[in-house]
């Protein structure tokens, strides 16, 4: 029996936390087989991001055909697309390809470092969001977006359809932005699914960890990962997020500043 494919195409990071390290270390926890399309390196540890060089559209393109046209794919997620030229050639790339695409729209990382260009906005709106299966957005790349800008869960569903309009067939509003006491969760982390008519409310316990770094690439790599297997929407976000909630509570230390996601908590003993 083949192997299930998984491509990524993202940014890679140097520090293995998030990035293509993220995306192929849960694809690898999921039991599918990840593959590469690298749009940009960046020099990043756990204080933030140093620097970041994109590569050529040829280069990305290349990239991505040398997979498809041989290996083929069963998902796609994508994740840091830097320019308003790469973002173009990945959802065009996408538009011709027979695969469910994860679509998380990094905008900056978790120190706050801007990885989009402010130009490159417009077409993540008008050309990648409506090739997407399902859009991941994190609040503030919702409020980027959409100008919707959400202080508890009763304007989640708001920012849903301001990121539908845009032409996802599902959006994961993530909420782990959201304060502790910002909604009748407590202390939660709740995330939203909608397609705009079925809806469901994701919840899990809101872990006292600081290192929290790749969970957006991971979140989006794992959900591509379940949608390979052949899970529907809903079901592979469920599964996403449960893998998601124990890779934050076994994240850990690294570097002097935010350390990454456990990607590998269950392969260590009881998870």
């Amino acid at each position: 029996m083949s192997a299930v494919r998984v491509l990524t195409v993202a940014g890679s990071d140097s520090g293995g936390g998030a990035g293509i390290q993220a995306d192929l270390k849960t694809m690898l926890a999921f039991g599918v087989h990840g593959m590469s399309v690298i749009t940009a390196v960046t020099a990043q540890n756990s204080l933030g991001v140093q620097g970041a060089w994109e590569l050529p559209v040829e280069a990305v393109r290349a990239q991505y055909r040398s997979v498809v046209d041989d290996i083929g794919v069963q998902a796609v997620k994508t994740g840091m697309l830097a320019s308003a030229e790469l973002v173009e050639t990945v959802a065009e790339l996408l538009a011709g390809t027979d695969a469910p695409a994860v679509v998380d729209p990094v905008g900056v990382s978790k120190h706050g470092d801007a990885l989009l260009a402010a130009s490159a906005l417009d077409a993540v709106r008008t050309k990648l969001l409506p090739v997407a299966t399902v859009a991941t957005p994190n609040l503030d790349e919702v409020a980027q977006l959409t100008g919707v800008r959400v202080e508890s869960e009763s304007g989640m569903r708001r920012a849903a359809a301001a990121m539908l309009a845009y032409g996802p067939r599902w959006v994961v509003i993530k909420g782990g932005h959201l304060s502790g006491d910002a909604g009748r969760g407590g202390n939660q982390a709740v995330d939203l699914l909608t397609d705009g008519s079925e809806e469901y409310w994701l919840r899990a316990p809101r872990h006292d960890n600081r290192h929290t770094h790749g969970t957006g690439c991971t979140l989006a790599s794992a959900i591509a990962s379940g949608l390979a297997r052949g899970r529907s929407v809903p079901e592979a976000v469920a599964a996403a997020k449960e893998y998601v909630t124990g890779a934050i509570a076994a994240g850990f230390p690294l570097g002097g500043g935010i350390g990454p996601v456990d990607h590998g908590w269950r392969f260590r003993g009881d998870g």
